[in-house]
């Protein structure tokens, strides 16, 4: 391939790198023309799947930030880049791996970062979004602003958060009971506290604990 058209090729794939929100690499050795064109259609709408040559694909990946892929990149490579849902498209591709064995998922990026094969199947697993978000809505306990925000954020985001959500519940279950609160004092001892610079210093207590 001439030296510009090599460019021109290398140019294209970092291109669909930064602008996709996921790409998984794959092998699809033994794969049919058509099964290829049955995957790319259930990426969804805007997504890819793409035959690339490994040596150009690897100093697209390496101009981009993506030097990990370096070892994802051998035998034949087939690159879906995801414009959409990242769990989606990686639905769609464990799905058609399960019904066509020879598709194999390498790895790939996900949100920014690079991501090895069992995460992409962890990332097929999550539940949908609406169900995540109840999750989530009911573990913050009516903060309006972080939900507002997670509506926004990708849902691999979402779903990383409800992990952590999951695992700090035990941790809370399992956190010592606090010391029960002293006696109160006597009707003496009251009146005898409630001068104002000690309502002053009940005041800014008060201050540290909001």
């Amino acid at each position: 391939m001439p030296t510009q058209a090599k460019a021109a090729v290398i140019d294209e794939i970092t291109e669909r790198f930064q602008n996709s929100s996921a790409a998984v690499l794959t092998e699809y050795r033994g794969l049919t023309v058509a099964q290829l064109t049955q995957l790319r259609r259930s990426l969804g709408a805007g997504s890819s799947y793409a035959v690339v040559k490994n040596t150009l694909t690897k100093r697209a990946a390496d101009s981009v930030g993506f030097s990990d892929l370096g070892p994802l990149l051998n035998g034949p490579t087939a690159i879906a880049f995801i414009e959409g849902d990242p769990v989606e498209a990686a639905k769609a591709i464990r799905d058609f791996a399960r019904a066509h064995p020879l598709l194999v998922v390498k790895g790939g990026v996900v949100d920014g970062r690079t991501v090895d094969a069992s995460e992409v199947t962890r990332l097929a697993d999550v539940e949908p979004r609406e169900v995540l978000l109840a999750k989530l809505a009911g573990a913050m306990k009516g903060n309006l602003t972080k939900a507002a925000g997670l509506f926004q954020a990708p849902l691999s985001q979402v779903a990383r958060l409800a992990a952590a959500l999951q695992e700090k519940k035990p941790a809370e279950a399992a956190a010592p009971e606090a010391p029960a609160a002293e006696a109160p004092a006597s009707d003496d001892t009251a009146a005898a506290d409630t001068t104002p610079d000690n309502d002053a210093a009940a005041a800014d207590a008060a201050d540290s604990d909001a």
